[in-house]
């Protein structure tokens, strides 16, 4: 195995991988403080639209994180 073959990082998807985590855990504490908000405003007539954008922003955080870290392991993996 030459030097070559050892050091198969695909560096732009290792980086794409990062920013999608990084994307991730950023919305992981906006959802959170959304739905936070909205459960103490319950009387508020936006009550229902600011709880399904909350839940909207945490399923999107699940999905960015857990897209980027398959991201990452391909790059680091080259699959």
């Amino acid at each position: 195995m030459d030097k070559t073959e050892k050091n198969n990082v695909d560096k732009l998807k290792v980086t794409k991988g990062l920013r999608k985590i990084a994307l991730g855990i950023l919305l992981m504490f906006i959802g959170p403080v959304i739905l936070y908000s909205a459960f103490k405003n319950e009387e508020h007539i936006l009550y229902y639209p600011v709880i399904i954008i909350g839940i909207a922003i945490c399923g999107t955080a699940m999905y960015q994180f857990f897209m980027g870290l398959k991201t990452l392991v391909s790059g680091i993996f080259n699959d």
